[in-house]
């Protein structure tokens, strides 16, 4: 590491720690709608109050998706090393809540520690992990130095990096660097994510696909979605893992569209954040549209629920039910500049997807998706209504569309099983060492 890396290694460290008020009353501030947040807080700063333990095998999943996306890995490294005791951490509620499905007895939860010298050390030493798994994006400066001083490989495993992400990093190149010439192993979803992360300072890297081709979608949940969408007796249009300023844009769009008083598809709208479902609800309301709420009701939609114009899901862990409901579904994230969102679990549903023109997030599945068929690019809202309610009034068009997205998510898996052989040789490899 040069001086000026040193230095600014230096100075990023001592700017969290000035920070580190500010991120705990961030934690208990959202705490208030997301109760999780404020559990076991202490963890954040490497209070465990628990003796150490060691022999973990650390997979780190920051959110909803991420921790979706690493069942599978899971999976493939339970399989690999039976017996294998897993340390699964987050930094969202989401996450956390999503992981718990993935504990097995002997098993442990954490939350990722805050980012300083003295809190990661902290974490290391209270559980002597023997691999460290780093899912998709994320680079912590001294998380990497203190795992490369105590000697634990460290993988980043589905691995992307944007360009817009590549271009804004160029500018903490002085502390990212090292970070990322620190890993073992990168394990990229596609050979341009592989190409900047090697241009971004990753010595070893490996072209291994993308996990979230291999989550499997719950059959219940999907027959559930089925048999709703068979109750509802009206074409169903999903608004998928929706972002703040879409929902107005959309609402906005389905206004012009259809007259007070004409016959209209329901109309279902899934938030990104379970801090929005108010706001949202809100929102549809005062577009003078009949609302229920999926909260509302059991295992099925009640007469009213049938009857209204628009359903909120603000639930957790349906996805999979809300893209059987529907014919098509419109792509959060992608119709403000945020990226977009994962298109794979609806196409493993067998929902088309329309998307807007912000995917950069998840750059090669849409390209993917697009030449499959299993997609549609739009230049704005209006043109993703438009085309999204085209593919519900042709249901031949819109089963083939479904047809395609189902054959280009199958056409795709294996990457759980690549990454997990990947792994276990580092495993092995840090084993024969010991």
């Amino acid at each position: 590491m040069s001086a000026w890396q040193r230095l600014a290694h230096g100075s990023y460290s001592a700017l969290l720690a000035v920070l580190k008020p500010v991120y705990l009353l961030r934690l208990w501030w959202r705490g208030r709608a997301e109760p999780l947040y404020r559990h076991a807080i202490g963890e954040r700063l490497g209070a465990y109050g628990a003796e150490p333990s060691s022999g973990w095998v650390w997979v780190h999943a920051v959110s909803l998706g991420e921790t979706r996306a690493a069942a599978a890995l899971i999976d493939a490294l339970r399989a690999a090393r039976p017996g294998m005791r897993l340390l699964l951490t987050h930094s969202t509620a989401t996450g956390r809540e999503a992981g718990k499905a993935l504990m097995q007895a002997g098993d442990q939860q954490a939350w990722l520690p805050y980012d300083t010298p003295g809190v990661v050390d902290r974490f290391f030493r209270q559980f002597r992990p023997l691999v460290g798994v780093l899912m998709e994006t994320e680079i912590w400066p001294n998380l990497l130095r203190s795992a490369a001083r105590d000697g634990v490989p460290m993988v980043l495993a589905n691995a992307r990096l944007s360009e817009k992400s590549r271009s804004k990093g160029q500018r903490l190149d002085a502390v990212l660097r090292p970070a990322v010439r620190s890993l073992t192993l990168v394990l990229a979803q596609s050979a341009e994510d592989g190409e900047r992360l090697r241009d971004a300072g990753a010595a070893h890297v490996i072209l291994s696909g993308n996990l979230k081709f291999d989550m499997t979608p719950d059959a219940a949940l999907l027959a559930r979605g089925q048999a709703w969408r068979a109750a509802c007796k009206r074409p169903v249009l999903l608004a998928a893992v929706t972002r703040e300023g879409e929902e107005a844009m959309l609402l906005a769009a389905w206004s012009r569209q259809f007259a007070a008083g004409a016959a209209k598809p329901l109309l279902v709208i899934v938030p990104r954040h379970p801090q929005r479902f108010d706001e949202v609800a809100a929102l549809v309301r005062s577009a003078g549209l009949t609302l229920s709420r999926r909260s509302g009701w059991g295992d099925e939609p009640p007469a009213e629920a049938l009857a209204a114009d628009a359903w909120l899901g603000d639930t957790m862990g349906e996805m999979p039910l809300y893209y059987a409901l529907a014919q098509a579904a419109l792509l959060g994230g992608s119709f403000a500049p945020l990226g977009g969102q994962n298109l794979i679990e609806a196409a493993a549903c067998a929902c088309p997807i329309v998307m807007g023109p912000h995917t950069f997030n998840f750059a090669q599945a849409a390209e993917l998706s697009l030449a499959a068929g299993a997609a549609i690019r739009v230049a704005d809202m209006n043109e993703g209504l438009a085309q999204a309610l085209s593919l519900l009034a042709d249901a031949d068009r819109a089963e083939a569309a479904s047809a395609r997205a189902l054959a280009f998510a199958a056409e795709h898996r294996g990457a759980a099983q690549r990454m997990a052989q990947r792994i276990d040789a580092v495993l092995a490899a840090r084993l024969a060492r010991a």
